[in-house]
């Protein structure tokens, strides 16, 4: 069973279209380096409010994919384009450029490289930290097959917050992922990433409405927790297009909030739960730089100030906070 895609989204779903000043600028920017972001390439629904906000999450390593997972709208082919060997630099330079506080850096799969793209990937993490080191920067990156020392490498770019995604329950794993990846090698990902860097936060995200049960998403917050992940988001799956799998059911707001306790409970430092969330939303979020600056400070550490670009200065948020602050991509 599955939603019929002729019927309308419920009233939770209703976003704005992306404008104002800020949005409009990072996309000139953006435009100008010839750089990804997962935001246009996803199809993500938030991002006229990251962007407005001066949050981006920038791809590397091409926009084409050579996995072909049933929910991701991003270009797959059996090859990807060739590496831009001044991608680092550019990505360095555009943070630099942007002055933001945290950015996130991730990339499609690129099974077709000798080292899956893993050695760019960490320059262009390099980069960025050289070129703007007050910047927090958070990693949402592949599973590299599960080769443990791909994993080291971006593991150990210098990187604040390391993401990798289990995406859905372990039963729905084979009908909603690529065949080349797998449940429990995500988990092995997000184990190696917190033995390589005990000091940096782990993170994962979870898709619901895909057909899970509440106790398959239980059971999965429990394993990510056993690998010592931090950082949790879920979020409702939203179909791109027809080409791609059905909507089995939107999930209410009321279970959302049931899912951020229950995590909460479980032990995570951070949970983000609610219709529109995604891995990478307002990945900034004050509790998270909070979280991190209270570890720099527990270790001596002194981060540099940022040079503001006045007019970019982010906006007041006018929604209500709350204990959890949400994120979304």
């Amino acid at each position: 069973m599955s939603v019929d895609p002729r019927s309308p989204k419920p009233p939770w779903l209703k976003v704005r279209a992306p404008s104002g000043e800020r949005y409009r600028w990072l996309r000139e920017q953006r435009s100008n380096l010839e750089l990804s972001t997962v935001c246009e390439e996803a199809r993500c629904p938030n991002i006229g409010e990251c962007w407005g906000e001066g949050t981006a999450t920038f791809m590397v390593l091409g926009s084409t994919c050579t996995r072909g997972c049933r929910f991701c709208a991003v270009t797959t082919r059996k090859y990807g384009v060739p590496l831009d060997p001044h991608e680092p630099q550019k990505l360095g330079r555009t943070i630099a450029a942007m002055a933001l506080d945290y950015i996130v850096i991730t990339s499609v799969d690129r099974d077709d490289l000798p080292d899956q793209g893993a050695g760019h990937f960490a320059r262009c993490v390099e980069e960025v930290r050289s070129h703007s080191p007050g910047t927090r920067i958070e990693i949402l990156h592949p599973d590299f097959r599960g080769e443990r020392s791909l994993v080291e490498i971006v593991a150990n770019s210098g990187a604040d917050v390391l993401g990798h995604n289990v995406e859905t329950v372990r039963r729905l794993t084979p009908r909603v992922r690529d065949r080349r990846c797998g449940y429990d090698q995500s988990l092995s990902v997000l184990r190696w990433s917190k033995e390589f860097r005990p000091q940096a936060f782990t993170k994962s995200s979870l898709m619901v409405g895909v057909g899970e049960t509440e106790d398959e998403v239980l059971v999965c917050m429990e394993e990510l927790r056993a690998v010592g992940v931090d950082l949790l988001t879920i979020g409702q799956y939203l179909r791109p297009s027809a080409r791609y799998m059905p909507v089995v059911e939107y999930i209410h707001p009321d279970q959302f909030a049931r899912y951020e306790e229950l995590g909460k409970e479980l032990g995570f430092r951070y949970v983000a739960s609610g219709p529109l969330v995604r891995s990478s939303y307002r990945a900034g979020e004050v509790f998270i730089r909070a979280l991190l600056d209270d570890q720099d400070e527990a270790r001596g550490l002194i981060r540099p100030q940022l040079d503001r670009i006045p007019a970019l200065r982010p906006q007041q948020s006018t929604r209500a906070s709350r204990a959890l602050p949400i994120l979304n991509i």
